[in-house]
C-alpha cells in the first residue's frame, strides 16, 4: 500500500446508497489497490438462504432477514477494527434500519442500538445510476426502489450525525481517487 493510503485517520469506511449504484464494483476496486474490505451482507445471505430453503429473504421475512444481516455486520465491523489499515465496508449497521424503514417496519431497539453503537469513521454515499443498474436473481428492486433506497440510507445517516460525502459518477478509477483523496481530507 502507498504512502498516500497510510496516512489517513479515518480507519471504518462506508460506501452505502441503492442498489445499483455500483458500490460492490467500487469496493472490488479499492480492494485490487490494496485496502483490506468487507463485503456486503445482503446479497451473500439471500444467496446463502436461497440455497437452503430458508426464509430469512427479504420478500418472506424481512425482520429475519434483518437480524442476519446485523449478526454479518456487526462481525464485519469487529474484524474492520483488527485491521491496521482503512477498511472499506459494503454498507454498514445504519443501512438495516433503512431498510427496515423501507419496508414500513420499525426498527427493533437493539437494532437502533447498534446503528449508535457501532460507529464508523466516514460514509460515502453513491446515488443511484439508472444507467448501470442491473436486476438478477438476488436483487429485485425496481430503479425507482433502489431511488427510494438511497433516499433511506441518506436519512438515516444524517439522523445518526453522519455527513455524508457524495461520490460523483465517472470510471472505477475516478471514483476510487475520489474516495482515497476525501479519505486522506484532501479535495
Amino acid at each position: 500500500m502507498s504512502d498516500m493510503n497510510k496516512d489517513s485517520s479515518a480507519k471504518l469506511l462506508v460506501l452505502t446508497g441503492g442498489p445499483g449504484a455500483g458500490k460492490t464494483s467500487l469496493l472490488t476496486t479499492l480492494q485490487c489497490m490494496g485496502f483490506p474490505t468487507q463485503e456486503e451482507a445482503g446479497r451473500t445471505i439471500i444467496q446463502d438462504q436461497q440455497r437452503i430453503g430458508g426464509s430469512a429473504l427479504p420478500w418472506i421475512d424481512p425482520n429475519a432477514f434483518a437480524e442476519q444481516m446485523l449478526g454479518w455486520d456487526m462481525r464485519s465491523y469487529r474484524h474492520a477494527q483488527q485491521e491496521s489499515a482503512p477498511v472499506f465496508l459494503d454498507r454498514g449497521i445504519p443501512d438495516i434500519v433503512g431498510y427496515l424503514e423501507l419496508c414500513g417496519l420499525p426498527a427493533p431497539a437493539h437494532l437502533d442500538k447498534a446503528a449508535r453503537t457501532f460507529r464508523y469513521d466516514q460514509v460515502f454515499l453513491l446515488r443511484p445510476w439508472p444507467e448501470i443498474f442491473v436486476q438478477d436473481r438476488e436483487r429485485r428492486q425496481t430503479p425507482d426502489e433502489a431511488a427510494r433506497t438511497c433516499e433511506a440510507m441518506e436519512r438515516v445517516y444524517s439522523r445518526l450525525g453522519y455527513q455524508l460525502t457524495e461520490v460523483p459518477r465517472g470510471s472505477l478509477e475516478q471514483r476510487a481517487a475520489f474516495v482515497i483523496d476525501r479519505m486522506n481530507g484532501r479535495g
